[in-house]
């Protein structure tokens, strides 16, 4: 039975005008500005020379213009085009969408005395955010923690059953909370989920057939 390790190279999409406004964006979406192009052309210069077998990303435009800007500009002969699904969107968040994350944030963690996302996190988990989301959505449409893993899990489940070569190089263009995510699931404890990773950045982890190991995060 064939097993399975591969390279992940997850990059943040580039900086859009919700980053800027400090509004949630999950399946929403909204433009990369010119620095978000910016960051889009710097990730693709510094994965220039680096073999990818396959590329993947949510079908928002943000990250499909971000992984494109990348793939375009790499010199190593790796795919031209990302598979795009929804699987790998951003969390839900529901009537929250669109809405200042300090707000949104405060009405999940003000019911348990926390005030916003680094105290939630802090003190309990990304997880529990999500689920207190979806308690504050007056829709409750928001995804809880087990919606969001159980649409994700299936993202990471298309990566793993990929026909690629042992050892394969992966690119991934990613969101914000959804690295975050990763991070507090499968980092073991070793890095600081209150801070974002930025417009660009690069994480990395292994991919194996029961198990995801991060390799670094937010470089």
């Amino acid at each position: 039975m064939k097993m399975t390790k591969l390279n992940l190279y997850l990059v943040r999409h580039g900086q859009t005008y919700f980053n800027i406004y400090n509004k949630l964006q999950g399946w929403s979406n909204s433009p990369l500005t010119a620095k978000g192009k910016e960051n889009a052309w710097q990730a693709g210069e510094r994965l220039k020379n680096v073999h990818f077998d396959a590329a993947f990303c949510s079908d928002t435009t943000r990250a499909m213009e971000t992984i494109q800007r990348i793939l375009d500009m790499n010199q190593a002969d790796s795919v031209k085009h990302p598979t795009t699904t929804p699987y790998f969107r951003e969390e839900f968040y529901g009537s929250y969408e669109g809405t200042n994350m300090d707000v949104a944030w405060y009405n999940a963690g003000a019911p348990h005395g926390l005030k916003n996302f680094h105290d939630i996190v802090t003190k309990y988990s990304i997880g529990q955010a999500k689920d207190w989301l979806k308690d504050a959505d007056p829709f409750h449409d928001a995804e809880n923690n087990q919606e969001y893993w159980k649409r994700v899990d299936k993202g990471i489940d298309l990566i793993r059953n990929a026909d690629l070569p042992e050892d394969a190089n992966v690119l991934w263009v990613s969101h914000g909370n959804t690295l975050l995510s990763l991070v507090e699931r499968f980092g073991g404890g070793k890095y600081d989920v209150t801070v974002r990773p930025a417009n660009g950045s690069l994480t990395q982890m292994l991919l194996t057939d029961d198990n995801i190991k991060v390799v670094s995060y937010n470089k």
